[in-house]
């Protein structure tokens, strides 16, 4: 019996207008005058929701389609259970990241969110050996759920210090820059990798170069979270390393577009102006984050990019809105998971556009902000980009939940 795949990812849509609505929130807060709840809350609720709740979920509904669809009669209702403990944990968060911030409940809840991930990650490494080993998800897949067990070490010694009260700033800092490393360079990263690799079935007999892809991106993950922390005071052998692993991820990225495009010469052609502006989009996006990282090996530009928060923030949107947000809703409309109407490339063309403003304003703000000019109600604009964002995720989901009704023919 197979998963009901179009049922989780309905579930996931609405998780990315919950999490694009309490974005909204923030902004709010941040531009006008509204003492209820407490930011750092919201910010946390909103954070931890989108990690587990929009992505997490969404990559574990389409990691065992995948299966489905390259094992015959595959049983992927297994998962459903592990599906269902997730969203739980997700919602958990949800609330009580909101409520209490650090807390007893949504530590509790956090811990149980990692506990989860581990059956999935063990029962989907199982099944992955029934895949023929000249496809190349598997080994992107294996590597993408090692790198989120691995980041839960930060998020263990984050709760240390909440509920010690042993508070470094050093320490914490690097803490949370160790997560989201593993979890935005790691599990997301690399999930989406196996995902792409298995859309365009690419195989190792295919290309040598598209197995040296997957092994110099691995080989260089864990050195790469060196980059996180360019601000601590680093021994030189350390920054030397830092930078060859920036160097390796820029080469073998723009050297995996020049095989792909050589090899498959009509790829952009196969799929609709909308599909290849996002496609494009993505990897337009993924192509300045590794050369960012790679500017940032560069002291001083380090030391500028870390000190102030709308860079770090802008940063973090890329990746997390025009690189791994917009890849999943292209595998969701790409592979026809949904029937794509015109309303909802409305709807996911606006959500782009406002993807493109937020970069655009945080990036505006960050460079300005370098010499401390303040730009006139940028506030004000983050919190109309935000709501563009919500515009275009609420269209795009409620066209893609609602029932169509097939017309009688004439």
């Amino acid at each position: 019996m197979q998963l009901k795949i179009k049922f989780w990812l309905k579930l996931s849509l609405l998780n990315l207008c919950i999490v694009a609505s309490l974005g909204v929130l923030m902004r709010y807060k941040i531009g006008f005058e509204f003492p209820h709840f407490e930011q750092k809350y919201l910010q946390h609720s909103h954070s931890h929701f989108a990690f587990v709740g929009w992505i997490t979920h969404t990559l574990m509904v389409l990691m065992v389609y995948y299966l489905e669809s390259k094992i015959v009669d595959f049983q992927g209702s297994k998962y459903k259970k592990i599906i269902v403990a997730n969203l739980i944990c997700a919602y958990g968060m949800l609330v009580f990241f909101f409520i209490q911030g650090y807390g007893f409940f949504s530590i509790a809840f956090s811990t149980a969110s990692i506990m989860v991930f581990c059956v999935f990650g063990y029962q989907f490494v199982q099944d992955l050996k029934l895949l023929d080993d000249d496809l190349l998800s598997k080994s992107w897949f294996k590597a993408a759920i090692f790198f989120n067990i691995m980041s839960s070490f930060g998020t263990f010694y984050l709760a240390y210090m909440m509920v010690s009260k042993k508070f470094v700033e050093d320490l914490y800092l690097s803490s949370i820059y160790y997560y989201l490393h593993f979890q935005y360079n790691g599990w997301f990263f690399f999930a989406c990798m196996g995902l792409i690799f298995g859309f365009l079935n690419l195989r190792k007999s295919e290309h040598p170069f598209y197995e040296t892809t997957y092994k110099l991106f691995a080989l260089s993950c864990v050195p790469a979270y060196l980059l996180s922390i360019l601000w601590l005071d680093l021994p030189i052998w350390l920054y030397v390393i830092t930078v060859l692993a920036a160097l390796i991820q820029v080469f073998t990225w723009f050297k995996f577009l020049l095989v792909i495009f050589k090899e498959r010469r009509n790829l952009l052609e196969d799929y609709s102006p909308l599909f290849r502006y996002i496609l494009l989009f993505v990897s337009f996006a993924l192509s300045v984050k590794l050369l960012l990282q790679l500017g940032s090996t560069v002291p001083f530009i380090s030391q500028l990019a870390f000190g102030f928060r709308p860079i770090v923030v802008a940063y973090l949107h890329l990746v997390f809105l025009a690189i791994i947000t917009l890849f999943l809703l292209f595998y969701i409309y790409a592979n026809h998971l949904f029937i794509i109407s015109k309303r909802i490339k409305y709807g996911v063309l606006l959500f782009s556009i406002g993807v493109l403003l937020n970069e655009i304003v945080l990036a505006v703000q960050g460079i300005a902000s370098l010499s401390y000019i303040i730009i006139p109600f940028v506030n004000t604009m983050l919190f109309v980009v935000a709501i563009i964002l919500l515009l275009g995720m609420g269209l795009t989901t409620y066209f893609s939940i609602k029932k169509v009704k097939n017309k009688p023919p004439l």
